[in-house]
Protein backbone atom coordinates (compact mmCIF):
# COMPACT_ATOMS: atom_id res chain seq x y z
CA UNK A 1 0.00 0.00 0.00
CA UNK A 2 1.09 3.20 -0.82
CA UNK A 3 1.24 5.96 1.50
CA UNK A 4 1.13 9.89 1.42
CA UNK A 5 4.45 11.25 3.86
CA UNK A 6 2.38 14.41 4.09
CA UNK A 7 -0.55 12.45 5.79
CA UNK A 8 1.54 10.55 7.94
CA UNK A 9 3.65 13.89 9.27
CA UNK A 10 0.14 15.02 10.26
CA UNK A 11 -0.62 11.81 11.79
CA UNK A 12 3.09 11.86 13.94
CA UNK A 13 2.38 15.37 14.56
CA UNK A 14 -0.89 14.48 16.29
CA UNK A 15 0.53 11.84 18.25
CA UNK A 16 3.92 13.50 19.14
CA UNK A 17 3.27 14.29 23.08
CA UNK A 18 2.11 10.78 23.17
CA UNK A 19 4.53 7.94 24.37
CA UNK A 20 1.86 5.62 24.07
CA UNK A 21 1.21 5.69 20.59
CA UNK A 22 4.09 4.52 18.51
CA UNK A 23 4.75 4.53 14.16
CA UNK A 24 4.61 1.10 12.38
CA UNK A 25 5.81 0.14 8.97
CA UNK A 26 2.99 -2.06 7.71
CA UNK A 27 1.38 -2.65 4.52
CA UNK A 28 3.81 -0.98 2.91
CA UNK A 29 3.15 2.58 4.43
CA UNK A 30 3.24 3.56 8.45
CA UNK A 31 0.51 2.62 11.13
CA UNK A 32 -0.09 3.88 14.13
CA UNK A 33 -0.60 1.48 17.18
CA UNK A 34 -1.79 2.20 20.78
CA UNK A 35 -0.47 -0.24 23.51
CA UNK A 36 0.61 -2.49 20.94
CA UNK A 37 -2.65 -2.64 18.63
CA UNK A 38 -3.48 -0.64 15.33
CA UNK A 39 -5.41 2.28 15.66
CA UNK A 40 -4.85 4.09 12.40
CA UNK A 41 -2.91 4.42 9.47
CA UNK A 42 -2.38 6.33 6.19
CA UNK A 43 -2.54 5.96 2.44
CA UNK A 44 -2.30 8.25 -0.87
CA UNK A 45 -5.29 11.00 -0.01
CA UNK A 46 -6.74 9.30 2.97
CA UNK A 47 -6.33 8.23 6.14
CA UNK A 48 -7.41 4.52 7.82
CA UNK A 49 -9.21 4.33 11.46
CA UNK A 50 -10.05 1.02 13.44
CA UNK A 51 -12.96 2.05 14.94
CA UNK A 52 -14.22 -1.28 15.45
CA UNK A 53 -17.94 -3.09 14.47
CA UNK A 54 -19.75 -1.26 17.19
CA UNK A 55 -18.74 2.15 15.77
CA UNK A 56 -18.61 1.25 12.16
CA UNK A 57 -22.25 2.26 11.38
CA UNK A 58 -21.49 5.58 13.14
CA UNK A 59 -18.54 6.28 11.00
CA UNK A 60 -19.93 5.46 7.72
CA UNK A 61 -22.39 8.27 8.36
CA UNK A 62 -19.65 10.82 7.95
CA UNK A 63 -18.79 12.52 4.94
CA UNK A 64 -16.14 11.00 3.25
CA UNK A 65 -15.90 7.89 5.18
CA UNK A 66 -15.61 3.95 3.16
CA UNK A 67 -15.18 0.64 4.64
CA UNK A 68 -11.87 -0.52 4.03
CA UNK A 69 -11.78 -3.48 1.60
CA UNK A 70 -8.20 -5.03 1.21
CA UNK A 71 -8.10 -6.87 -2.35
CA UNK A 72 -11.90 -7.47 -2.44
CA UNK A 73 -11.92 -8.53 1.15
CA UNK A 74 -13.94 -6.21 3.47
CA UNK A 75 -12.19 -5.26 6.66
CA UNK A 76 -14.77 -4.86 9.27
CA UNK A 77 -14.50 -1.87 11.79
CA UNK A 78 -12.16 -0.56 9.65
CA UNK A 79 -12.61 2.79 7.95
CA UNK A 80 -10.79 5.35 4.83
CA UNK A 81 -11.63 8.62 5.40
CA UNK A 82 -10.79 11.16 2.37
CA UNK A 83 -7.92 13.26 3.73
CA UNK A 84 -10.44 16.80 3.30
CA UNK A 85 -13.14 15.08 4.59
CA UNK A 86 -10.91 13.72 8.28
CA UNK A 87 -9.35 17.50 8.50
CA UNK A 88 -12.80 18.92 7.85
CA UNK A 89 -14.46 16.81 10.77
CA UNK A 90 -11.35 17.57 13.08
CA UNK A 91 -8.47 14.71 12.76
CA UNK A 92 -7.99 14.68 16.33
CA UNK A 93 -12.16 13.29 16.16
CA UNK A 94 -11.16 10.69 14.51
CA UNK A 95 -8.31 9.75 16.11
CA UNK A 96 -10.69 9.67 19.44
CA UNK A 97 -13.21 7.62 18.03
CA UNK A 98 -10.69 5.09 16.92
CA UNK A 99 -9.43 5.23 20.39
CA UNK A 100 -12.72 4.32 21.87
CA UNK A 101 -12.74 0.84 20.56
CA UNK A 102 -8.79 0.24 20.67
CA UNK A 103 -8.15 1.54 23.98
CA UNK A 104 -10.87 -0.76 24.85
CA UNK A 105 -8.26 -3.80 23.72
CA UNK A 106 -6.11 -5.92 25.73
CA UNK A 107 -2.68 -4.47 25.87
CA UNK A 108 -0.12 -6.19 23.32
Amino acid sequence: MAYDPHLADELEAAFAARPDVERKAMFGGYCWMLNGNMLCGVEVGRFMFRVGKDLQAEALERPGAELVNFNGRKMGGIIWVEEHAAREAGLENWIAMAERFVGSLPPK
